[in-house]
């Protein structure tokens, strides 16, 4: 085995528990839904339950929402936000997904944070 490997492996498994930790941090003083979270070292990852608990997030955290095809006539709504900085000035990315079926009737803030 590699140690160089092994180094990159440890340090990557420690960033993705420290990025869990921090979103878990945020979600005990900030009431946002999060049924399902998913840590990578890049981002944390969540999967929420409609479009009202995406506008929860939005509201909460701000951030952009980008919009994708899904297929079989889904969207798949995602908004890039962060955790609140850290003492280090760090914060985590946190990307919170929703599927919406296509042509549903959105909410004027959440449409306003759409990019193109």
């Amino acid at each position: 085995m590699n140690t160089e490997t092994t180094s990159q492996q440890t340090g990557g498994y420690e960033l993705v528990s420290d990025n869990r930790a921090a979103v878990e941090a945020m979600l005990n003083y900030v009431p946002v839904p999060a049924p399902t979270m998913i840590a990578r070292a890049e981002a944390v990852f969540v999967m929420v339950a409609d479009l009202d608990d995406l506008g929860v997030w939005l509201q909460a955290r701000g951030g952009v929402i980008h919009v994708s095809s899904a297929g079989d006539g889904l969207e798949l709504w995602t908004l890039l936000t962060t955790t609140p900085k850290r003492g280090d000035g760090s914060s985590v990315p946190v990307r919170v997904s929703v599927p919406v079926p296509m042509g549903e009737i959105v909410m004027a803030y959440i449409l306003a944070a759409v990019v193109a």
